[in-house]
């Protein structure tokens, strides 16, 4: 039996390894630097050179452009480096907390409509540090089946029992809401001290956004607390990049829990919790995260700080608005056009995040080399990140990509996709969407039955 788990002992893995962990000499822009790596005895061996090729970013979850230089976040970080140097060498508890992180828990709690924050100075220990406080033994956790490996290891830590629904189905969620309380917790039927609802509102390898709405309506219902991970969508969706609760029109009041991440549209590190001032009170004195951790940056969080206040207009230009106007239309541009070309493409409108579904795994190689090639940078995705028979490619969507960019990048996957022979939906009408639907029209290609067992970090 073949295993497709990376080592080096895998042969399978080592014929593809040049597919991954390319490594890159340039802050990760629209367009960035590939090292080239060579290799004498099939790939058993790749050896770096001092080549480099200059290649389309479409990678990289750069979402609003902030992660190259900026003309109003760069210079205030180079100033925080003078004041505060690199690192606090500390933890928040000991003397790991100056001034500018509590200036930035600040503006993140004004920015995702909460009254207080916590932020961490790692993305994934927020979810699977902050989970196991929040619930623990006699708890009832219940995740949809594509949340991120992050959720699920901090859900398994807890010592809660998990239930999963079925990926984006709140009928579903429902039906396990309603017999696990019938039911109560295992061997004594006592009834359940807490109950948790985890849902993302990006979900990463789909490009599909919550069904949130619905979900809290079904949470209030029985009375369940509602925990959203928006790491994809924070910044990213809504008219001023608030997130999937701006862009569905969801009041934040209804959200118990709001999780986030720096690293993808700010530009930085690290993550946050978002809640009630009770909520975040208690993180403090028992989160992990906060007490035994390094605390963040001082110039990683300044950049956090003056990404949002160019996302809200507080730095005297319409720039924030502009990058999130760009960012929506460059992603539903793409997307269309992916889908006219007649690729098989998940996700919805206004999602950056769009897999190009390969299926076959055989192709995968062939289609990231030949994108390199032709200086297009793409992440392939495969087992055991994905089910065996749902490879693809990520594509990730930057405001920083021009329109030159997009048509370029179009061009080269058109002509790989032919070659390879992955536009599986040729000739297929393809509605364009109006503005008032972006928000919820699915192009999720994937039956149900499929869907719950695609996610790579599955319970």
């Amino acid at each position: 039996m073949i295993s497709f788990f990376p080592s080096s002992e895998d042969t399978s893995y080592t014929f593809n390894e040049d597919c991954f962990e390319r490594p890159i000499c340039s802050a990760p822009d629209a367009w960035f630097d590939v090292v080239k790596r060579v290799t004498n005895d099939n790939n058993k061996i790749l050896k770096r050179t001092e080549n480099v090729s200059r290649c389309l970013n479409l990678g990289s979850y750069n979402y609003l452009g902030f992660a190259a230089s900026d003309e109003y976040c760069s210079p205030r970080i180079i100033e925080c480096l003078k004041t505060f140097s690199a690192s606090t060498c500390s933890t928040r508890v000991n003397g790991g907390t100056t001034t500018v992180h509590t200036e930035l828990e600040e503006h993140v709690a004004k920015f995702v409509g909460k009254p207080a924050a916590i932020v961490f100075g790692m993305g994934y220990a927020t979810n699977s540090a902050v989970l196991p406080v929040l619930i623990g033994e006699g708890g009832l956790i219940i995740s949809d089946s594509l949340n991120h490996g992050s959720i699920v290891n901090g859900a398994r830590g807890s010592g809660a029992t998990i239930c999963v629904f079925q990926h984006n189905t709140p009928s579903h969620l429902e039906r396990v809401l309603r017999e696990n309380i019938a039911e109560g917790q295992p061997r004594t039927h006592r009834r359940w001290t807490k109950i948790i609802v985890v849902v993302e509102g990006i979900y990463s390898m789909e490009g599909e956004l919550c069904k949130l709405s619905e979900i809290i309506a079904i949470c209030k219902k029985y009375k369940a607390y509602v925990y959203l991970d928006e790491a994809h969508s924070i910044g990213a969706v809504g008219k001023t990049g608030k997130g999937v609760c701006e862009l569905l029109g969801v009041d934040t009041a209804d959200v118990d829990v709001m999780m986030g991440t720096f690293t993808k549209s700010f530009g930085s590190c690290g993550g946050y919790i978002a809640g009630s001032e009770e909520l975040i009170e208690y993180l403090k004195y028992t989160c992990p995260a906060h007490l035994y951790a390094i605390s963040i940056s001082p110039p990683a969080a300044q950049q956090i700080i003056s990404a949002i206040k160019v996302l809200l207009g507080e730095d005297g230009s319409n720039r924030g608005a502009q990058k999130i106007a760009r960012l929506r239309e460059n992603s539903n541009f793409f997307r269309s056009e992916l889908q006219k070309m007649g690729f098989d493409v998940l996700g919805d409108y206004d999602s950056p995040v769009m897999p190009i579904m390969l299926y076959n795994i055989a192709k995968l190689p062939a289609f990231s080399r030949e994108c390199l090639k032709q200086n297009v940078a793409v992440v392939v995705v495969a087992f055991p990140a994905t089910p065996l028979l749902l490879a693809r490619a990520r594509i990730c969507i930057s405001a920083a990509h021009s329109r030159e960019d997009l048509i370029k990048a179009l061009e080269v996957i058109s002509k790989v996709g032919d070659l390879v022979g992955i536009k599986y939906l040729p000739g297929e009408p393809k509605k364009q969407p109006l503005p008032e639907e972006n928000s919820t029209k699915l192009n999720c290609r994937i039956s149900k039955s499929l869907c719950k067992h695609s996610q790579n970090n599955g319970f």
